[in-house]
C-alpha cells in the first residue's frame, strides 16, 4: 500500500518524496500524484530532461507490490508512446518553428501598417489575432516541443510571450502543467477558477462529493457572461498589473525586461495618438486577442465533466473523458494551432502539435479497444455547448 502523504509509484516503484517536496523545481504540482501511480505524469512532463531522471533515482525506493500493475489501457498507452517515439514524433520541425515565428511576425506588421493607414479598427483586430497566434506559439515553448531544447524553448517562450503578449512564461508554465497534471480536477486545476474568473461557469460543488458528472454551473455568476466580455478585463488587468507583480515576485528579470519592450515598442509605434488614444487602442486590441484565446480555451474543456478533488484517475481517463477534440479541417487547425487536437495534445504534451492530425487515428483506435470514448465534434457544435454552459 502507498503512503498517500508521501509516496507515488514511478516505472513500477514506490517513492517516497517527502524529502524532495518542497525541492521540487516544478513546484507543488508533485503533490497531485501523491498517493497514485504517477509513471504516465512523469515521463509526459519529463520525457526530455536527463536532470529529472537523475533527480528521481536519488530519492528513497522500494519495488511495488509484486501484484501490482497498471490498467490494461495504460499500459497499451504507454506501448504507443514508445513507438511514436521510436518514428520520430516528438521531434520537432525547425523549418515549421520558422514559419510561425515568420507568421506572427508579418501579422504584427500588417496590424501596423493598417493602423498608420487610417485603418486603425481593421489593424487592430490583425495586430489582435498576431497576439493570440504568439499564445499558440509560446505555448509550445512552455512544453518544450519548438527546438526540443529545454533551455532555449524557455528563452523563445519568455521573447513569444513577453514581447507578443505582455505575459510570464514561468507563471505560465507553473499554472498550465497544473492543468495539464490533471484536467477539470477541482482545487487542482486553475482552469475552473480562471474561468470563474474570466466570466465562465464552473461546477459550484465545495465538497467535492457528487461533482462528477455534473456540468459546470456556478450559481450567481450571470449566464449571458461571455469570453468576450472576460477580455475586456482580465487579460488587460493581468497584463499592467498582477503578471508583472509575479515576475517580480520570482526576480525573473529578463521576462521583465521583454514585458517592458512591449510597452516602449508599442509607444514607439502608436505614441502619436496621444496617451488616451494610445490606451483606448491597446485596450481594443488586447480585447480581441483575448476573445480570441479564451474562446477557443473555452471549447475544448469547459462542457466536460469536472472532477472530484479527493478522486485519482489514470493520465489517459483525464484526457478521454475531460477533453474534446474539434474536427480536423485545414482551417480549425490553423486557426487554434492544431490544439483542436486536445485529445492528443494532453496525452502528449511534448508532441510538436502538427504531428496530432497524423497520430489521432491511433490514439481513437486504442480508445476504441478499450471501450473509451473519443470526443471529437465540430468546431461550431464545441462552441455552442461551451458558450452557454
Amino acid at each position: 500500500s502507498l503512503d498517500p502523504s508521501k509516496e507515488m509509484i514511478i516505472h513500477g516503484r514506490v517513492y517516497d518524496v517527502s524529502s524532495f517536496v518542497k525541492r521540487h523545481p516544478g513546484g507543488s504540482i508533485i503533490k497531485f500524484q501523491l498517493g497514485a501511480d504517477a509513471t504516465d505524469a512523469y515521463n509526459n512532463f519529463h520525457m526530455r530532461s536527463k536532470k529529472a531522471d537523475k533527480m528521481l533515482h536519488s530519492l528513497p525506493s522500494r519495488p511495488a507490490h509484486a501484484d501490482y500493475a497498471q490498467d490494461a489501457l495504460s499500459q497499451d498507452f504507454e506501448k504507443l508512446r514508445l513507438q511514436l517515439k521510436e518514428e520520430g514524433y516528438f521531434e520537432p520541425n525547425l523549418r515549421h518553428v520558422a514559419y510561425r515565428i515568420i507568421e506572427v511576425i508579418a501579422m504584427y506588421w500588417a496590424g501596423i501598417q493598417l493602423i498608420w493607414s487610417g485603418y486603425w479598427f481593421l489593424g487592430a483586430i490583425v495586430a489582435g489575432l498576431a497576439q493570440g497566434r504568439c499564445g499558440w506559439l509560446q505555448h509550445e515553448g512552455g512544453h518544450y516541443s519548438l527546438t526540443g531544447n529545454i533551455k532555449i524553448d524557455r528563452h523563445l517562450q519568455m521573447a513569444i510571450y513577453g514581447l507578443g503578449c505582455g505575459m510570464s512564461g514561468c507563471y505560465w508554465r507553473n499554472q498550465h502543467n497544473k492543468h495539464h497534471a490533471t484536467p477539470q480536477k477541482l482545487g487542482t486545476d486553475p482552469d475552473p477558477a480562471d474561468d470563474a474568473a474570466r466570466g465562465i461557469p464552473q461546477d459550484h460543488c465545495r465538497s467535492g462529493e457528487g461533482c462528477e458528472g455534473q456540468r459546470r454551473g456556478l450559481p450567481g455568476m450571470p449566464r449571458s457572461s461571455s469570453a468576450a466580455e472576460s477580455a475586456r478585463s482580465s487579460p488587460l488587468a493581468g497584463k499592467l498589473c498582477s503578471i508583472p507583480r509575479h515576475a517580480l515576485r520570482v526576480q525573473n528579470h529578463l521576462e521583465l525586461a521583454y514585458m517592458a519592450l512591449r510597452y516602449v515598442l508599442w509607444h514607439c509605434a502608436f505614441g502619436y495618438l496621444g496617451l488616451l488614444g494610445s490606451l483606448r487602442l491597446y485596450a481594443f486590441y488586447v480585447a480581441v486577442g483575448g476573445t480570441y484565446i479564451f474562446t477557443n480555451f473555452a471549447v475544448s474543456h469547459t462542457h466536460k465533466d469536472v472532477v472530484p478533488p479527493t478522486k485519482h484517475i489514470s493520465w489517459c481517463l483525464y484526457s478521454a473523458n475531460h477533453t474534446t477534440n474539434c474536427t480536423n479541417s485545414p482551417f480549425v487547425n490553423w486557426w487554434m494551432a492544431y490544439l483542436n487536437f486536445q485529445i492528443e495534445h494532453h496525452l502528449f504534451p511534448s508532441m510538436p502539435q502538427y504531428n496530432h492530425p497524423t497520430i489521432a487515428p491511433r490514439v481513437r483506435a486504442l480508445f476504441e479497444k478499450h471501450g473509451v470514448e473519443y470526443d471529437v465534434r465540430p468546431y461550431l457544435e464545441c462552441f455552442r455547448v461551451s458558450m452557454p454552459n
